[in-house]
């Protein structure tokens, strides 16, 4: 009945652990800064306070059920702890345990609890000595120190696994230390001695729970919940076997047995660090932290008071992409708003200007061309730090808004920085796009892209906010190891400009439409391959409008597909020539697989047309299949030329999801993306005048929100980079 009852003290004291620490982690996140809070900052949160008692009331019956039963029956059922959390967080998540996660968890269980009857079973109680516990503190402190350093190095759920186990040690010297206090209390009474184990019990406790708490900041609950159950055993029975000698006569096979033990559930563990997504969840709803939705900031009849905005491009126009339109249509939509409007970026040429273009003042710093593309310019570091600086001061802007992680972003957003200015920033980058310039083998390639995604999560990891176009966008900050939040934040799309009817033709052919850089990443060879595979009774012409590094060998196909006189390459045309082919196009095609949003196929779903698009990325935000169009297998030309064969013979079926497609991407509209902008702008200089208010002397007056009118602003409609 005893062991019975401990059991059911330890599995009760498991769970009341891993819910302390899912409160808690919530108490750090839900706050509307992305820096970690103090701990006296924490104290004040209800959250987090129960969830510190829920961790010492775990920590009590643990204890409680350890002094009813054998250590070889109570510490293995502290992994319940993992189990509770990984479920928890799958349920938070909406998600279902895959096989994997499933394998790690058994790995877990078992690595966990037979390393620790093992040990139970070889080791035996011998006292605790000074000398030993100095030795134990200074390896311990050794361990704890190597683990933060590293952390340092380590983005996102890595860093959380790093500190874990540092916390994990810290905790396995608290049973070394806890049993030392007990022998020297029962023999001597109360010592100076005492009172030094005493001290380090404190510190290593002290230093367990900050660590804890740095990871709980650093990734999710269960990565940390599970770091400390496989360390802290492990790290207890090291000390007493290797430095209090409680294992004579230890035989090597069952070291060996042990430690091979010990790293099943090591790995089990880390393959819940790397799978677990961060961050999950949900932001706080509470009426004090809320802020505004788009569609709420939108609709509201006030507008913020007129910013001075600086926004930083490594690309900018006359440069035809997605990530140069965006910067220029924001730019030219925040001035017709009443903002003032500075854009910096790299020069078109060697020289460098300045010039107030339609409001906006744009300043080009020393750029250089690129062996990886025909118009990308780069500007080197320690060209452009000193003239950046320069403008920052001149400038002065309320806010920085960086629009990537290279040379000119980069050194803005540190200037920016040490001059207390808050940042913005706005991914549009994928490194394998870039990477598919360069003549890189396989392998290479993807080191290449792993460094490019820590680098840009380095330089964005100190943005007061970050935005991306798309939720899937904004995943793959996280995948990749930005730890604050992100937001999806659309390009936007001046849906009045592409909203007009479809263009009756006489010549009887129906036309399939791609608009797009021709470059490796848009696939426009699996749409001419599908155009191959079209009955001749449809009449289908293909117009391919845009230019890039594979049109040459796009047009050579066409010609051995024997379809050359079915399709036509427009290559550049002007923003007129554009409007016209989404007017006279029956279908709009988007076989590309690295859109971050296709800004493109945005427009033909402002058009009104029907939308098949490769399964990929962003692009099933937009398509959504038998309502405005269909999503294909990417490389599955067969599917995609079904698609357009379903969509080709039934005039009434395109003409509903055109207007289906109109009905969803009136979601992206163009004013809701400023407003959405002009939001976090003032919400970034707002907290960065709160830190400044809350020193001992500041003093900041308060923000006028005074109302401006609202202007047409010019957009820089793409002629064939548009995304």
């Amino acid at each position: 009945m005893t062991a019975a009852l401990a059991i059911l003290l330890a599995v009760v004291g498991a769970c009341c652990y891993a819910t302390g620490t899912r409160l808690q982690h919530e108490a750090i996140h839900r706050r509307p800064t992305a820096t970690t809070p103090p701990l006296w900052t924490l104290a004040r949160h209800p959250r987090w306070l129960g969830g510190l008692a829920l961790l010492g009331t775990g920590a009590s019956l643990h204890l409680t059920a350890l002094s009813r039963a054998p250590v070889t029956v109570i510490q293995p059922l502290g992994v319940t702890a993992v189990v509770v959390s990984v479920v928890w967080g799958l349920r938070a998540r909406r998600a279902r345990l895959s096989f994997g996660t499933g394998l790690a968890l058994a790995a877990v269980l078992l690595g966990t609890g037979a390393f620790t009857v093992i040990a139970a079973r070889v080791t035996v109680a011998t006292p605790v000595t000074a000398s030993a516990q100095l030795r134990a503190g200074l390896t311990v402190l050794v361990v704890i120190v190597g683990c933060c350093l590293v952390a340092r190095c380590l983005p996102g759920r890595s860093r959380c696994a790093a500190l874990g186990l540092g916390a994990g040690s810290a905790y396995g010297l608290i049973s070394v230390l806890g049993r030392a206090a007990s022998e020297e209390f029962t023999s001597y009474g109360v010592t100076g001695a005492l009172c030094g184990t005493l001290a380090g019990l404190a510190t290593a406790g002290l230093t367990g729970f900050w660590l804890t708490q740095r990871a709980q900041a650093a990734g999710p609950p269960e990565v940390t919940v599970a770091c400390l159950t496989a360390v802290d055993p492990f790290v207890a029975v090291a000390i007493g076997v290797g430095l209090l000698g409680e294992a004579p006569g230890l035989a090597l096979g069952t070291a060996l047995t042990a430690l091979g033990c010990w790293s099943v559930s090591l790995a089990g563990v880390l393959h819940i660090t790397r799978t677990t997504p961060f961050p999950h969840l949900a932001p706080d709803r509470s009426p004090q932290l809320r802020s505004p939705s788009p569609q709420e900031y939108a609709m509201s009849d006030t507008r913020p008071r007129p910013q001075r905005i600086l926004i930083c491009a490594d690309t900018y126009p006359p440069d035809v992409n997605g990530a140069a339109n965006f910067a220029h249509r924001l730019a030219q939509g925040l001035a017709g708003r009443g903002h003032e409007v500075h854009v910096v970026c790299p020069a078109t040429s060697a020289g460098t200007d300045t010039t107030l273009v339609n409001g906006v003042t744009v300043h080009r710093l020393p750029s250089h061309r690129t062996p990886f593309h025909p118009t990308f310019r780069i500007s080197l570091p320690w060209q452009v730090a000193r003239p950046v600086a320069r403008l920052l001061a001149e400038i002065s802007p309320d806010v920085v808004h960086i629009q990537s992680h290279f040379a000119v972003c980069r050194t803005l957003a540190a200037a920016a920085h040490r001059r207390g200015t808050p940042v913005v920033a706005t991914n549009h980058f994928m490194p394998e796009n870039l990477i598919g310039y360069a003549p890189l083998p396989a392998r290479l390639g993807m080191v290449a892209c792993r460094l490019a995604w820590r680098d840009l999560v380095r330089v964005f990891s100190r943005a007061h906010a970050v935005t991306a176009p798309t939720p899937r966008a904004v995943q793959l900050l996280h995948d990749n190891g930005l730890i604050i939040p992100a937001r999806a934040v659309s390009c936007g799309l001046d849906l009045n400009r592409f909203s007009q009817p479809t263009v009756e033709r006489a010549d009887g052919e129906a036309r399939v439409l791609f608009v797009g850089r021709l470059d490796e990443e848009k696939n426009v060879d699996q749409l001419l391959r599908a155009l191959a595979l079209l009955p001749k009774r449809l009449n289908v012409r293909g117009e391919i409008v845009g230019d890039g590094s594979c049109r040459r060998a796009l047009e050579e196909l066409s010609d051995a597909l024997g379809i050359r006189d079915r399709v036509t390459f427009h290559g550049l045309v002007s923003d007129q020539e554009v409007l016209d082919a989404y007017a006279r196009c029956d279908v709009f095609c988007m076989p590309g697989t690295a859109e971050l949003q296709s800004l493109v196929t945005m427009e033909a779903m402002a058009a009104g047309k029907p939308v098949v698009a490769a399964d990929a990325m962003a692009l099933p935000h937009l398509v959504h299949p038998g309502r405005n169009g269909y999503l294909f297998p990417p490389g599955d030309t067969r599917t995609l030329a079904g698609s357009l064969i379903t969509l080709l013979d039934a005039p009434e079926l395109r003409r509903r999801m055109g207007q289906a497609s109109r009905d969803i991407v009136a979601g992206h509209d163009i004013g809701r993306t400023l407003a959405t902008f002009e939001e976090l702008y003032l919400r970034a200089a707002f907290e960065d005048l709160y830190r400044q208010a809350t020193r001992p002397s500041g003093q900041v007056a308060p923000l006028d929100p005074r109302p401006t009118m609202e202007s047409e602003h010019d957009e820089y409609a793409a002629r064939s980079g548009r995304r």
